[in-house]
């Protein structure tokens, strides 16, 4: 373990600032076959919920010039599932492993945690994207009050620290970023995946079955840079930078930025060698260019 690429997050150490994107590394059994988690400063799963979801009708995932829409709809097998398989799996290996927990309802966030409080896992991972259907439908994630509020209730059932997955879809994201830490929010991680549609011309139709999906890639790291740099600069917690990291060079400019740690996401599909490959394209920049401390690049853009 090379002792200068430590960082730590909401309390725990990693050996590395490279982790993987809830939703793009399900729990890590398929890429462990292609690459060592070990390896790894920490694996985020899939969305986990209280009961079973069955995810929205196909097709559901679309490429784009530079990115993928997807509308998976969070599917997963439900909280049980992966506290008896997935979790076990998870522990045979070296890595911190953040659980991203996701609900429809208020009580079902509070459901997750509370199953997984006493459960051997490092970090809940709140995605308050989804949909809120005791508020109409609207995301969890768009207004500060409820924010706040969301958090808060989490809060009081977790027993590990919590990060905050932030979404983009809102007018001030620094606003957000406040109420998420003013509910109880240990560390936060952004962004979340945009809006897009694509129609396929020949059919006249969208492409999606739900016709609007989570566009990620490429084409929305200035974005995801933009706002990680932003919600830096207002809070006092670590923040995980994610959205188009594809490389090494990627992930340092969030790291300058400010981002304690950065994730991985879309990459991972076309590449599935891409985690460990910024793990030794970070190690090789600080070797160039003596760097012995990652804190001594985080944060440096005024």
């Amino acid at each position: 373990m090379d002792d200068r690429m430590e960082t730590v997050v909401a309390g725990v150490a990693l050996k590395n600032p490279v982790i993987t994107a809830s939703g793009t590394f399900g729990s890590g059994r398929e890429y462990g076959e292609l690459i060592d988690l070990d390896r790894l400063g920490a694996v985020t799963v899939k969305g986990v919920s209280c009961e079973p979801w069955k995810g929205n009708p196909a097709p559901r995932i679309a490429e784009t010039q530079s990115g993928m829409l997807n509308s998976i709809g969070l599917q997963n097998p439900g909280m049980e599932h992966f506290i008896e398989y997935d979790l076990p799996f998870l522990r045979q290996h070296d890595t911190k492993i953040i659980v991203n927990i996701c609900g429809h309802t208020l009580a079902q966030y509070c459901a997750v945690a509370e199953r997984l409080a006493d459960c051997d896992v490092d970090m809940l991972e709140l995605n308050i994207s989804c949909p809120n259907v005791e508020e109409g439908g609207l995301a969890f994630g768009t207004a500060p009050r409820m924010v706040e509020r969301v958090v808060q209730a989490v809060r009081h059932y977790t027993g590990q620290p919590l990060v905050v997955k932030l979404s983009p879809e809102v007018t001030d994201i620094t606003e957000i970023a406040r109420a998420a830490v003013s509910g109880g929010a240990d560390a936060l991680s952004l962004i979340n995946t945009l809006r897009g549609m694509k129609i396929d011309i020949h059919r006249r139709r969208p492409v999606l079955a739900s016709k609007t999906g989570g566009y990620s890639g490429p084409g929305i790291m200035p974005v995801a840079l933009r706002m990680v740099y932003e919600v830096c600069r207002v809070v006092d917690v670590p923040v995980i930078g994610m959205g188009g990291i594809a490389t090494f060079e990627d992930a340092l400019e969030f790291i300058m930025a400010g981002a304690a740690a950065v994730a991985v996401g879309t990459a991972n599909f076309h590449n599935p060698y891409a985690t460990v490959e910024l793990i030794e394209g970070i190690r090789g920049y600080m070797e160039e260019n003596n760097i012995a401390s990652l804190d001594r690049i985080r944060g440096i853009i005024d």
